[in-house]
């Protein structure tokens, strides 16, 4: 499975969404232990804060393009 520390390499948007999905998923289905239940946590948690991040640059960066035609 997906293990994760602090500092957790970058996926992109794509691949971030993919992963979540998977963990939502099996989650669902009761496929964790409470053991791997907190790390998966954790990994979605990371995950989650990477996505809400590009969304945030995404959004900046969009602004400002928009406003260098102004």
């Amino acid at each position: 499975m997906y293990q994760i520390e602090s500092n957790m390499e970058a996926v992109n948007y794509e691949e971030a969404l993919r992963q979540l999905d998977e963990i939502v998923q099996k989650m669902e289905n009761n496929e964790y232990g409470i053991d791997e239940l907190t790390t998966q946590l954790k990994t979605a948690k990371e995950l989650i804060k990477q996505c809400k991040d590009k969304l945030t640059k995404t959004d900046e960066d969009i602004k400002k393009i928009l406003d260098e035609d102004k």
